[in-house]
């Protein structure tokens, strides 16, 4: 009696495994045909993934992935006889192929029973997949374009994926591939932007050995590790970005300023000095150099280095604006400690020197001005303070008039 009972519950099953089997033969031949309902060609082969009992079979993969094929090559039809097509409905289905042909080898790559794997998909897959893999790039930029960064990293991070993944060892595509650190660029960037910090430290490092992008890439992950609080990692990023990409002022300029606003002087000396050993005329280089000199207030250093740097670069409008800025500053600490006294005879040796400190200061926020008018954080209030202390009627009038005064 309990062998017939098994038997009957052999025969059930073995019913069960014909339907589905017969719904993913459906799907495939609905989506073969002249004029292909893809609908209902989706609907049969999505039961069966979705099946417990069948989801683990790479061949109803394989079909999911087939059918994706055959939605692109009927709107790639249609663009090729100058018809009415979905651009986006294309480039979807080439990203959803991928998808379901990547689970289609991953499921075909575990051994049987008795061991062995008999991978029957990957040769024809692969063939297929590389030859629509720019699309995996067209489709990202067309969302991107349209500002859908979460649309456009699905395309971007999946051309990178699949570059990973061992359905492609043979192509090598992390090495061979030239377009992978653009690509992976670009889907940190899209990361950045949705501020999905985790992603951004995922894609970027796979660009920052480009020299296009790499110094951009780099900045993306010292962005990434600010934003998550993790300092440790941060500071090391400037400091690694710093020596890849010497040239690029984001690095040396971030790591500077955390220095300096947490009095670390002598740390922030000991990198500007080994960059300014690298490039002796680097205005930057030598500007920070100054900057930093400027907030340790050590002033006559400070202008030491911005003249320097002014020397190296006569257009650079910060030295001349910081310059202005060192004078006058000093000009209100002399002012600050200055005698008040009328009668005093100090009193006017005390006023001639403030006044030659404003009037040292005057000619560099001139320049500044001069050279940029746009920028009037730079030279704007400096104006101000020097042509109210000179007592310079018009000039302190038409500043008043520009700060809306």
């Amino acid at each position: 009696m309990k062998r017939v009972l098994f038997s009957m519950v052999l025969v059930m099953a073995a019913c069960v495994t014909f339907a589905q089997s017969k719904d993913a033969k459906e799907a495939k031949k609905i989506a073969s045909g002249t004029n292909p309902d893809f609908a209902k060609a989706e609907q049969l082969i999505n039961a069966d993934l979705q099946n417990p009992e069948f989801k683990n079979d790479a061949a109803n993969w394989d079909v999911a992935g087939f059918i994706q094929k055959r939605i692109n090559e009927k709107e790639m039809e249609k663009a090729y006889l100058r018809q009415p097509y979905d651009t986006l409905k294309a480039y979807n289905s080439v990203l959803n192929m991928y998808n379901y042909w990547m689970k289609t080898d991953e499921l075909a790559e575990v051994p049987d029973e008795k061991g062995k794997i008999k991978n029957r998909f990957r040769k024809n897959n692969v063939a297929t997949m590389m030859i629509e893999r720019p699309n995996l790039i067209n489709g990202g930029i067309q969302y991107f374009n349209e500002n859908n960064n979460a649309e456009a990293f699905k395309f971007f991070a999946m051309y990178i994926d699949a570059a990973k993944h061992s359905m492609f060892e043979k192509e090598n595509l992390l090495k061979n591939d030239t377009l992978v650190p653009q690509i992976a660029y670009y889907a940190a960037l899209a990361a950045a932007k949705m501020e999905d910090y985790p992603k951004v430290l995922k894609y970027a490092p796979y660009a920052v050995d480009n020299k296009e992008v790499g110094a951009y890439a780099m900045e993306f992950i010292s962005t990434a590790y600010k934003a998550e609080g993790d300092t440790v990692q941060w500071i090391k990023s400037l400091q690694d970005g710093i020596q890849k990409y010497p040239d690029y002022p984001f690095f040396f300029g971030h790591l500077i300023d955390y220095y300096s606003n947490n009095n670390k002087f002598d740390e922030a000396m000991v990198f500007a000095d080994d960059m300014l050993a690298r490039d002796p005329g680097n205005t930057f280089f030598l500007y920070v150099k100054g900057y930093l000199y400027h907030n340790m207030k050590d002033y006559d250093k400070a202008i030491e280095f911005y003249k320097k740097t002014i020397d190296a670069d006569p257009n650079y409008a910060e030295a001349y604006s910081n310059i202005g800025l060192v004078y006058s500053q000093q000009a209100q600490e002399f002012a600050d400690n200055a005698t008040a006294d009328l009668n005093d005879p100090k009193y006017a040796q005390d006023q001639e020197k403030i006044r030659e400190l404003n009037e040292l200061a005057r000619p560099y926020y001139e320049k500044t001005r001069q050279l940029k008018p746009d920028q009037p954080d730079l030279w704007l209030q400096g104006l101000y303070r020097i042509y109210y202390n000179l007592n310079m009627g018009p000039e302190f009038k038409e500043i008043e008039e520009l700060m809306g005064i």
